[in-house]
């Protein structure tokens, strides 16, 4: 039996008075045209994602924005069901990789000071790295998953570290694990996903900075974005705040069970995915990472723009690049840049359609494939 679905669709409250003066908002007496009216309330893609989670295949919550102003925002199933807690629009989720913006933008705002640089070596900011990697391994190299460092992505038993109980220590716990790991492949010669390459670069920001890595970003991307409501959580912070969605995984017998509470849940998963967010904040984001005010138009340019071709995946496009820590997407010849972010009861989606004027935000507490309610976004938004 389906759980009951709650949906809101809220518009007038998040409008154009908190969201103007940014990039992606209209100059003063500039006109838009009306958004498409499959992309506003009660048009085919609201329609899709409610059938969706009536079918129990979609929970959480979606935001739409044209121009800077939301265009559609709603929320459907539970965010803790033990509790009868509805998702909605300000429900907060983990993120997954989509952290991994965040951590490529400290990196590039530390290069853009000249505090680093792009080619420099792993050994030139990070001791106790065998000279195999401290010697041949980029900040390149981490940012676009070519180093060959860390971890295969699929071991099998139980995960180390279930144990730890601290930002620094997973941070240091982790590091010595990377530091124990011999190269997958000589660096810069083939893409490989690593979240363990993301751990590294957060502690090149720590270590360049002087600052913990979550301080850094707390400061540095959340604060001046306006994201009032993101933060990097520990288990037990998710634990006891009814406002974050419990994240709820789907079983081999078709069944979901709440990670959180599980034996596999980290303290936290750190630079590579341990953000949690809502839409409103990832809105903030997207217009502060657009209108300059995180990061110099050119080196967001930078960070954005593709460095090594990726071979096909769902949703579909004509091609797709792995950027600095951000995907480029283009779909009938447009350009959408963001990131996706899965896990254990994770489905997220991040794009930004730089050209267009569009944001779209999907953040899913349950990890169902959200490649539907995006491939259809996608083509509205292009088409």
């Amino acid at each position: 039996m389906t759980r009951p679905t709650s949906r809101r669709t809220v518009l007038g409250a998040l409008g154009a008075a908190s969201l103007a003066g940014t990039a992606l908002v209209a100059a003063p007496g500039t006109a838009h045209a009306a958004p498409p009216k499959d992309l506003r309330p009660g048009g085919a893609y609201d329609r899709l994602v409610a059938g969706r989670a009536a079918q129990d295949m979609f929970s959480g919550t979606v935001l739409i924005a044209h121009h800077g102003r939301p265009v559609l925002v709603c929320a459907h199933g539970m965010a803790n069901k033990d509790q009868s807690i509805p998702n909605r629009p300000d429900t907060v989720f983990w993120l997954a990789s989509i952290t991994k913006t965040f951590t490529a933008l400290a990196i590039a705002q530390l290069v853009q000071q000249g505090k680093l640089a792009f080619h420099d070596t792993l050994g030139a900011h990070l001791a106790g790295f065998p000279t195999e990697q401290a010697s041949t391994v980029t900040v390149h190299q981490l940012l676009t998953h070519t180093s060959g460092v860390g971890r295969p992505a699929i071991g099998g038993g139980t995960p180390p570290g279930l144990d730890w109980n601290g930002f620094d220590e997973v941070m240091d716990g982790t590091l010595a694990l990377i530091r124990q790991t011999p190269l997958q492949f000589t660096p810069g010669t083939r893409y490989a996903y690593s979240n363990d390459g993301f751990f590294v670069l957060g502690a090149i920001v720590a270590k360049v900075t002087g600052q913990s890595y979550f301080d850094y970003i707390r400061q540095h991307v959340f604060s001046p974005a306006g994201m009032t409501r993101t933060d990097f959580f520990s288990r037990a912070q998710v634990l006891a705040n009814n406002a974050i969605a419990r994240p709820y995984w789907t079983q081999r017998d078709g069944t979901r069970a709440d990670f959180i509470t599980s034996p596999y849940a980290p303290y936290t998963t750190g630079p590579a995915g341990g953000a949690y967010s809502t839409v409103t904040d990832l809105l903030a984001f997207a217009r502060a990472l657009t209108a300059g005010k995180l990061l110099d138009p050119a080196f967001v340019d930078v960070i954005t723009s593709g460095k090594h071709a990726l071979p096909p995946s769902q949703p579909p496009s004509q091609v797709e690049f792995y950027g600095y820590g951000y995907l480029n997407t283009i779909l009938n010849n447009r350009r959408i840049v963001g990131h996706s972010g899965s896990g254990p009861g994770a489905a997220n989606r991040l794009d930004i359609y730089p050209d267009l004027n569009w944001v779209s935000i999907v953040l899913s507490n349950y990890d169902t494939t959200i490649n539907p309610i995006i491939e259809l976004e996608r083509n509205l938004v292009t088409r």
